[in-house]
């Protein structure tokens, strides 16, 4: 299941679901089991800087966090995955930016996000590529024709 917050004072002026399905879709392609969860918060650059100074000691905004859990409830039998925040001011600036439309950025921001709570990374040459190319798959699939590169 996938859980999405968007935090007061923000409008998003798209249907929400197409976050979820983009987040859901990931996790159908990793072959992640249906009984994961993970949460994502559309928030701004205030709540994203925050966040990134206090976790990563990087004093700066950026368009998506995310923060691994990999918690199994013994009772429920779910394992929550963890976090993804997302920056709607920061995907706003990137879409008019790249030319693209915001639906699209927060697609691919959930994605990038949701790769990192599975694992994935670009810090190395190698990691980058794999990670690159889960990415694309994943926008392929759906539909969405928008290559940022790592």
């Amino acid at each position: 299941m996938i859980n999405l917050q968007v935090r007061p004072k923000l409008k998003l002026s798209m249907d929400k679901a197409i976050i979820i399905n983009a987040a859901q879709l990931t996790l159908d392609l990793e072959n992640v089991t249906k009984e994961s969860t993970l949460s994502v918060v559309i928030a701004n650059d205030a709540f994203l800087e925050k966040n990134n100074q206090k976790y990563r000691g990087i004093n700066a905004t950026t368009d998506v966090l995310s923060f691994p859990s990999n918690e199994y409830d013994p009772d429920t039998h779910v394992i929550y995955l963890g976090d993804v925040l997302i920056s709607l001011p920061r995907a706003q600036y990137q879409a008019s930016a790249g030319g693209h439309s915001l639906v699209d950025e927060l697609q691919l921001l959930v994605i990038h996000g949701t790769l990192h709570l599975l694992g994935y990374d670009h810090l190395g040459r190698a990691d980058k590529k794999k990670m690159q190319a889960a990415q694309d798959r994943i926008l392929t699939q759906l539909g969405v024709n928008l290559r940022i590169k790592l």
